[in-house]
């Protein structure tokens, strides 16, 4: 696995704090979660601009989402602010098939 997948990796992972970090913002009052929605974001999408360098466009920017978007939900789910349905483990593993796919594929 390349530096950039490694980086990409990450940046999709700091995708799903930027994401979470937004949603306790509540509207920006909030500084500590202000705070880590903007250094997760700047850093998130710092990192992707570093694999989009090495990698397609369209493959990079699916695999940031899909991390992201898994983790988001997962850490939801985890936490009890989203509740756990079988169709959304189903749709979860879908995610994670295609990021994985476009990883095989490339």
């Amino acid at each position: 696995m390349s530096f950039s997948w490694v980086v990409l990796i990450v940046s999709g992972v700091l995708e799903a704090v930027w994401a979470t970090a937004l949603g306790k913002t509540e509207g920006f009052s909030k500084w500590p979660p202000t705070v880590l929605f903007v250094g997760a974001l700047i850093a998130s999408m710092a990192g992707l601009a570093y694999a989009m360098r090495d990698l397609p466009v369209g493959t990079a920017y699916s695999v940031w989402v899909g991390i992201g978007a898994v983790l988001t939900v997962v850490y939801a789910m985890a936490t009890g602010e989203e509740p756990v349905t079988v169709l959304k483990a189903v749709f979860l593993v879908m995610i994670i098939a295609g990021v994985v796919g476009l990883k095989l594929a490339h």
